[in-house]
C-alpha cells in the first residue's frame, strides 16, 4: 500500500467515526488481491479495504447493502469512495468458520457443536438464495451475470491449464473438450435462477459474537442452488466427514422443501455433479496457486480434494460420453506424485528462516499464512560500524567470533529458541505444516544472517535427530 492510500483510508475512517485513529494494521492477505486494514479509534472500529477494481467494489458493495436490507448477516458497508478502490466495512473480528473449525476440532469426527454451527450456515445459504436473490440487480454482477455455459467452461479450462497440464496428467485434449460440452449440458438441465454465492466456503464466512456472517460474495450471480452447497460440504481443507456432509446435507433440502422451492429427488440428482464442477474448479485454483505461483500451501489442499473425488466417482451417474473426464479422474486419485502432498502435510513441518534488512521490508510468507515471528536484530551490538566487517557476513568465521562471546545475543537468542520452541511444539501437535520465522537489521547482513544461522543450528540439532521432524529453508546471504 501506498503512503497515500493509507492517509485516504484513515481520511475516510475518520470522517465517518468522527474521532480520530488510533491504529492502523494491515490483515492476512487473502487469495485475492484485495487489501484490508483494521483501522480503530476510541469508540469504533472498522476494516477499511483497498482494490483498484471499481467494478468487482461495486457488486460488492451494491450486494452487500441488498443483502443487509433483506436481513441477512453480512458486513455493514459504512462509506466509500469508489473512485480511489477505497471503502469501509463493518469489523467481524478475525474468527472465520475455518479457525473456529479448527480449534474446536479435537478428531476425525464433528463435535454437536460443530455440526449446529454448520446448520446455521447452512439454513443462512438458503436465505441468501431465495430471499437474497430477490430483488437483486444481476446486471452489476462480476464478471457475468449467470454462471452459465461460459462460465462453466471457463472452469474446466481453468482445471484443465492449471491442474492436469501443471501436475503432467496425461489426457487426450479433444476426448476432454468433448466431455466437458457433454458434462456442462448435463449441469445446465436444472434450474438455474437462483442466487448463487460462487465461492461459499469456510474461509469465506466468520463467527461473529457466535453468530455466522458472510463476505466475499461479490463474485456472485446467477445459477444452481446445488453448486454452493457443495462449495461448503466439500471444501477440501474443512474435510467434513463423510456422514456429518450426509446429515447436512438433508438438512439443506428439508429446509428448501419447507420453502417450496425444489423437491428432494430433482436437487439430489444434480448435487453430485455440481460438486464435481465445484471441486475441478478449486482444482485448478490449487495449481495456479500452487504449481504455477509456488504458494505451497494451496498444494497441501490436494489431498482432501482427491478424497473428495474418489468419494463423488461413487456418487455421480453422468452420461456415459464423460467417460474421458472420469477415467482422468480415476488416474488423478491414483497418482503417485500427486500423494507426495499428503505425505508432506503428514509429516513434516516447514520452517522458512529469513534474514532481511529493514530498508527493503519484512518478507513475504509466499505459504499464504499471514507471516510468523519477526525478531529485531537492531538492539544488538553491531560490528558493521567496524573498520574490517564491512563487506563481511554473519557467516564469515570473523562475525561469528565476534557474536560467540556477546552477552546481548545469548540473551536475545535464548528468547528466540524459547518462543519457536513453543510454537514448533503446538504446530506439530495440531499438523500444521508452515511456520516462517525472520531477522532483520539495518543491512540484513550481518546480525540477522548471524542469528538466522544460530536458530537453524539449534533447531537441527533438536529437532532432526533420527527421523526428520521439521524441514528447514533458510534465506539469507
Amino acid at each position: 500500500m501506498t503512503d497515500k492510500i493509507e492517509k485516504e483510508l484513515i481520511g475516510l475512517f475518520e470522517k465517518w467515526a468522527k474521532e480520530e485513529k488510533i491504529s492502523f494494521c494491515s490483515l492476512p492477505i487473502s487469495g485475492s488481491s484485495r487489501e484490508y486494514y483494521r483501522i480503530v479509534s476510541k469508540n469504533k472500529t472498522a476494516i477499511g479495504v483497498f482494490y483498484p477494481n471499481k467494478k468487482e467494489n461495486i457488486a460488492f458493495l451494491e450486494f452487500s447493502k441488498h443483502f443487509f436490507k433483506k436481513g441477512l448477516n453480512v458486513p455493514k458497508v459504512y462509506s466509500q469512495n469508489l473512485n480511489r478502490g477505497i471503502y469501509l466495512i463493518q469489523d467481524l473480528g478475525d474468527e472465520t468458520l475455518f479457525s473456529f473449525l479448527t480449534k474446536k476440532r479435537e478428531s476425525r469426527k464433528f463435535s454437536p457443536l460443530l455440526v449446529e454451527t454448520y446448520k446455521k450456515v447452512v439454513a443462512e445459504l438458503v436465505r441468501f438464495q431465495t430471499l437474497g436473490g430477490k430483488g437483486l440487480n444481476y446486471k452489476l454482477c462480476y464478471p457475468r451475470g449467470k454462471f452459465d455455459r461460459q462460465s462453466m467452461l471457463w472452469d474446466l479450462e481453468y482445471f484443465k491449464y492449471y491442474f492436469l497440464k501443471l501436475a503432467k496428467i496425461r489426457f487426450n485434449e479433444q476426448e476432454l473438450e468433448k466431455s466437458f460440452r457433454v458434462f456442462i449440458d448435463y449441469l445446465l438441465e436444472t434450474d438455474c435462477g437462483y442466487f448463487l454465492y460462487r465461492d461459499f466456503q469456510s474461509r469465506n464466512i466468520m463467527i461473529y459474537k457466535n453468530i455466522p456472517y458472510f463476505i466475499d460474495y461479490q463474485g456472485g450471480r446467477k445459477g444452481a442452488l446445488q453448486y454452493d452447497l457443495a462449495s461448503i460440504l466439500f471444501d477440501a481443507k474443512a474435510d467434513i466427514p463423510a456422514e456429518t456432509r450426509e446429515e447436512l446435507l438433508n438438512y439443506y433440502v428439508g429446509l428448501l422443501e419447507k420453502n417450496k422451492e425444489v423437491g428432494r429427488e430433482n436437487f439430489l440428482k444434480y448435487f453430485y455433479p455440481y460438486c464435481l464442477i465445484r471441486i475441478l474448479q478449486a482444482m485448478g485454483s490449487y495449481g495456479f496457486r500452487g504449481f504455477f505461483q509456488r504458494k505451497e500451501h494451496f498444494l497441501q489442499s490436494i489431498p482432501f480434494a482427491l478424497k473428495n473425488l474418489e468419494y463423488l466417482l461413487g456418487k455421480v451417474d453422468l452420461p456415459k460420453e464423460t467417460k474421458p473426464l472420469i477415467s482422468i479422474l480415476k488416474e488423478m486419485i491414483n497418482s503417485p506424485e500427486l500423494k507426495v502432498f499428503e505425505k508432506r502435510k503428514n509429516n513434516i513441518l516447514t520452517l522458512r528462516i529469513n534474514s532481511f534488512s529493514y530498508k527493503g521490508g519484512i518478507p513475504f510468507d509466499s505459504s499464504g499464512n499471514g507471516g510468523g515471528f519477526v525478531f529485531d536484530c537492531r538492539g544488538l551490538t553491531n560490528p558493521g560500524r567496524l573498520k574490517g566487517y564491512e563487506k563481511l557476513n554473519g557467516k564469515d568465521k570473523k562475525v561469528v567470533d565476534f557474536f560467540r562471546d556477546k552477552d546481548d545475543v545469548k540473551k536475545f537468542l535464548q528468547n528466540v529458541y524459547s518462543l519457536t520452541d513453543q510454537s514448533i511444539k503446538t504446530y506439530l501437535g495440531r499438523g500444521f505444516t508452515d511456520l516462517m520465522l525472520s531477522f532483520g537489521c539495518t543491512g540484513g547482513q550481518h546480525r540477522s544472517v548471524y542469528c538466522s544461522q544460530k536458530l537453524k543450528e539449534y533447531l537441527n540439532q533438536k529437532y532432526n535427530k533420527g527421523e526428520e521432524k521439521i524441514k528447514i529453508i533458510i534465506s539469507n546471504l
